[in-house]
């Protein structure tokens, strides 16, 4: 892999170390659908399940971790982010380890709209 490769992959190899080390169970990447292939490689070498959404921009959102987040995300049954409920959102936030605080702020707002 080029090291220009290595830097643009950098936020998702920094989250493959947070997975391995225990710090999150889920994680969330957008980036360019060119790295799909690459990804989905080193996801399975070390064992971590994944859902990938492509986006209309040419990017994915690859959705990793360990099972039990993932399986959760699966349940949701929707194709996009834009579909998820206010309360799948909330969810969502709260695996992927975001402030408990504003994730509550955002449901509200949410729910209120």
């Amino acid at each position: 892999m080029s090291s220009e490769k290595r830097n643009e992959l950098s936020v998702f190899f920094h989250m493959l170390y947070e997975l391995n080390k225990g710090l999150r169970s889920l994680a969330l990447l957008t980036t360019p659908l060119e790295n799909r292939d690459l990804i989905e490689e080193r996801l399975e070498k070390c064992g971590y399940e994944c859902i990938i959404e492509e986006l209309k921009s040419g990017y994915i959102n690859v959705f990793f971790g360990i099972k039990e987040p993932i399986d959760v995300l699966k349940k949701f049954k929707k194709n996009s982010l834009k579909d998820f409920t206010p309360e799948e959102d909330f969810i969502l936030g709260i695996l992927l380890g975001y402030n408990t605080n504003q994730q509550c702020k955002r449901y509200l707002t949410r729910k209120a709209s």
